[in-house]
């Protein structure tokens, strides 16, 4: 069974923390959104790379891609079509920003709850060592990739090719 590609989208895919300089990064295109969980009548500007749909598409002969973002189903209305990406399942988050244990991020419990025993890798920019240490701790540790991106960067060529890399160590059965 292939291991879960748990991916988030503001950080990772949408480098949210670029907009403040002004000047969208080279390869990404500027879209305003509006999910309905974002204040009414406000367009949420979003920058997305169509070439990680491509990269994406690719991982997807060697994990199954999952959708672990607070925009949940909506991501395949707003931000799968523009990357060329199928529908995707979604987690959906019982508790989203509550209580987290031993200082987590709010989502890692939940990742760890649906991955339910799978290998995965997880890309979110708000990963910390805590979320690694606790990860482990719930037996996950070398099942697991927590990958943590930069907002103001977004995934890079390097975090495709460790992703790749991390699928191909473990081997994986279709």
């Amino acid at each position: 069974m292939k291991p879960l590609l748990l991916i988030d989208i503001d950080g990772p895919l949408n480098p949210y923390a670029a907009l403040s300089r002004r000047r969208t990064p080279d390869g990404y295109t500027r879209h305003l959104m509006r999910p309905a969980g974002w204040t009414e009548g406000v367009a949420l500007p979003v920058l997305l790379n169509p070439e990680h749909g491509g990269e994406l598409l690719a991982l997807a002969g060697r994990y199954e891609l999952i959708w672990a973002t607070t925009w949940k189903d909506e991501a395949n209305e707003w931000i799968g079509p523009r990357l060329g990406l199928p529908r995707l399942p979604y987690i959906d988050w019982p508790d989203m920003h509550g209580a987290a244990p031993a200082g987590t991020y709010w989502k890692t419990q939940y990742v760890v709850e649906y991955a339910a025993g799978r290998p995965f890798a997880w890309v979110d920019d708000e990963i910390t060592d805590r979320d690694r240490a606790w990860v482990a701790g719930q037996g996950a540790g070398g099942e697991s990739l927590l990958l943590t991106t930069d907002p103001r960067i977004g995934l890079e060529r390097a975090d495709f090719d460790a992703l790749a890399a991390w699928a191909d160590s473990r081997g994986t059965d279709d």
